[in-house]
């Protein structure tokens, strides 16, 4: 069963082509895909194990929530398989109490994503998400397109010192989410990453919109500095300082006002 769940969004920097959201329910599996990127899709696109036999499984991530890497078509995707962090995750690790569709933490992503990327933000592009659901829970996935050499700001503070114009990059970026409304949930230094020369956000899991003249953006920028600091304890050598902070600060702040 499919339907046109919708409609159609034009995407910056994808030439003629656009996103067609489509849902369909396959062997109790709901799915949610880009029709005008997949043509068909099973519930094996979202197990790394079904790329793994074929061979097409280029990498994943490391630590508790991987993330896996696989080619199809030519194309790199990332796919994410959405699981709980803190105490709850002993108990319920990777399960989520079921509710209405729209509302699973997999379709929220995906829509949020979708949004972002026919705005013109930088942000992977969304391709599919599935939703499984048994008795009283849900658990779900995430697939997106794979950025092209992906370095997270960690990993590149760790290994060298940023430019003064590279801190004014990233200060500018999450300028440019908040101008738009966008609170991202978990801002911190393994989600903004460097790829083909452009700075992205990664990760917008309980991402929201909650719009202007709130005390959000504020929190989301103590969120990335306590992220930060935490590094520089963990990393010896891990390149950052007060000085870095103001220069992000001071190019957060030269964009408009709210």
């Amino acid at each position: 069963m499919h339907s046109d769940a919708g409609g159609l969004f034009n995407f910056d920097g994808l030439g003629d082509m656009i996103m067609q959201r489509m849902e369909t329910f396959i062997d109790g599996h709901h799915i949610l895909y880009d029709a005008a990127a997949i043509t068909k899709i099973t519930p094996g696109w979202f197990d790394s194990s079904y790329w793994r036999e074929r061979g097409a499984l280029s990498g994943q991530t490391a630590g508790r929530g991987a993330t896996y890497f696989f080619r199809e078509g030519g194309i790199e995707y990332a796919l994410r398989h959405y699981r709980r962090g803190g105490l709850i995750a002993r108990l319920l690790h990777d399960v989520y109490p079921r509710r209405v569709l729209r509302k699973t933490r997999a379709w929220r992503e995906w829509d949020l994503l979708a949004r972002l990327w026919s705005e013109g933000l930088p942000v992977p592009r969304p391709v599919a998400a599935r939703v499984t659901c048994k008795g009283f829970f849900y658990r779900a996935d995430i697939i997106t397109a794979k950025l092209p050499a992906p370095l997270k700001l960690s990993e590149a503070l760790q290994a060298r010192a940023l430019a003064p114009e590279e801190w004014r990059a990233a200060g500018r970026l999450i300028r440019r989410f908040h101008e738009a409304g966008v609170c991202h949930a978990d801002l911190n230094a393994h989600n903004i990453v460097f790829a083909a020369d452009r700075l992205y956000l990664l990760d917008f899991d309980r991402g929201c919109l909650p719009g202007h003249k709130r005390l959000w953006p504020e929190r989301n920028l103590r969120r990335l500095l306590r992220s930060l600091r935490k590094l520089a304890l963990q990393h010896k050598g891990f390149h950052f300082s007060a000085a870095d902070w103001e220069i992000f600060l001071e190019a957060y702040h030269s964009v408009k006002e709210f």
